[in-house]
């Protein structure tokens, strides 16, 4: 592997589960890697990530991970480090109710 392959970066986002009494609750995590390639960030990330689980008493759901290359090489203020498109029928206000301000966040 040539030095400047070692250079680059990826955003790698990673699913958990906690249950809870009555329902379980789901983190969505988003760490950064600098790698190889793609599959060699998501393996260092799943290594992590199990940790993370059982630090944290959760469920690393291994069978979900999103992988984004991150372009600013290395990373600075401002830089894009996660990028999701989806289409959707959806409004806006109704976009955002659904994924992401369903009333069910914990935000830390």
């Amino acid at each position: 592997m040539a030095a400047e392959d070692d250079s680059r970066w990826y955003a790698v986002r990673s699913l958990f589960e906690t249950p809870g009494e009555v329902e379980s609750g789901y983190e969505e995590r988003i760490t950064l890697w600098q790698a190889g390639s793609l599959d060699e960030a998501l393996e260092k990330a799943s290594a992590e990530a199990a940790e993370y689980a059982a630090f944290a008493g959760a469920t690393y759901l291994a069978d979900f991970a999103q992988v984004y290359q991150v372009a600013d090489v290395p990373p600075r203020d401002g830089s894009e480090v996660f990028s999701l498109t989806r289409d959707s029928p959806l409004l806006p206000q109704r976009y955002i109710e659904r994924f992401f301000d369903s009333g069910g966040e914990r935000q830390q």
